[in-house]
């Protein structure tokens, strides 16, 4: 249920709805619109129905969210989310691209890539200290070393640190060190996890499951807002199909019709989705055409050394050529790369 409030409504108004949702058992969000102020009831709403909160000072309507996710839906906010990150904006005219290594293997290599990719405008440096891998024989990453050479990358270059997590218990080393949490596609339906991450503060990439329905991905990231993290930004990375030339299936369509459905960011993973860096450009840049709002790609100095996912990992000559393509179709678009 969400409580539409009248333009120039007085905060004790407000406060006075908040309260009376909150004996009734019922959790209050607030959205503060540019033009209205609403506020979502999260809770059994047969008990609203007996309740007369039309009858309250300020309160203007009171609607039903007919959609099963209600705090992510257009219904409950309709003006886009705009998340701030230390000085950059994901979900504003400006296209964010988080680039990186699959892994973080050494601080050398990682310095040697961030060095690579800051003359094309990232301000993002995306790597995995905790790789999750279909082998248990696969390299799995440096753990907490691995975020020692992430926060070393981070003094130096000034970039911000896009990492994933995938252990309720390492939430609190993981947010010492990372600007932004990921939680990949395998940990989409992690319900414990999604909760975790609910609760800090901490922007978070949700990536799509591989097999998981739109509605599906939007109600896990409704676990995330409803313990109170409205900083979450969704990432479409391709879905498993029949197809076997590409590593998964784009869902293009997924971009327009998210940004319909809600008002969180949405942004592509096409190096995920197809699996091949010479395919990573074109599928790129119909992100960007289709309104993505940002772009998350693979990059490596030496592709065929990387201890994973070298094959759709971009050489830094090849991404710089790819971001200035995506930057004309960007301006096409009316945005800004």
């Amino acid at each position: 249920m969400i409580i539409v409030l009248k333009p120039g409504h007085e905060d004790d108004d407000l406060h006075r709805i908040v309260r009376r949702l909150e004996d009734l058992g019922f959790r209050a969000h607030i959205s503060k619109g540019e033009h209205r102020t609403i506020v979502g009831a999260i809770g059994d709403e047969r008990i609203l129905r007996e309740v007369p909160l039309e009858s309250m000072p300020g309160v203007e309507s009171v609607l039903p969210i007919l959609k099963p996710y209600k705090l992510v839906s257009r219904e409950f906010k309709p003006d886009d989310t705009i998340i701030r990150v230390n000085g950059q904006e994901i979900g504003g005219h400006k296209i964010q691209v988080f680039a990186g290594p699959c892994a973080v293997e050494s601080r050398e290599v990682l310095e040697e890539i961030a060095e690579a990719l800051l003359p094309s405008g990232v301000h993002f440096l995306r790597g995995g200290a905790f790789k999750p891998r279909t082998s248990p024989y696969a390299f799995q990453g440096w753990g907490e070393k691995g975020l020692k050479f992430l926060d070393a990358v981070r003094e130096r270059t000034g970039m911000l640190v896009v990492t994933e997590l995938m252990d309720p218990r390492d939430t609190v080393l993981v947010c010492r060190y990372a600007d932004i949490i990921q939680i990949g596609t395998r940990n989409m339906q992690n319900f414990r996890l999604l909760t975790e991450v609910g609760n800090i503060e901490k922007p978070v990439i949700l990536k799509r499951g591989m097999s998981a329905t739109i509605k599906e991905f939007l109600m896990s990231a409704e676990y995330i807002l409803a313990q109170g993290n409205e900083r979450v930004i969704l990432c479409e990375r391709g879905i498993r199909t029949f197809e076997t030339e590409t590593r998964n299936t784009l869902d293009i369509s997924a971009v327009p019709l998210l940004k319909l459905l809600t008002h969180l960011p949405v942004i592509v993973d096409p190096s995920h989705a197809v699996g091949r860096a010479d395919l990573v450009p074109a599928v790129a840049k119909a992100a960007v055409a289709a309104g993505a709002d940002g772009l998350l790609i693979e990059v490596h100095v030496r592709p065929e050394e990387a201890f994973s996912d070298g094959p759709q990992s971009m050489r830094p000559q090849a991404f710089a050529r790819m971001i200035e393509e995506c930057r004309r179709v960007a301006e096409a678009v009316g945005r800004t790369l």
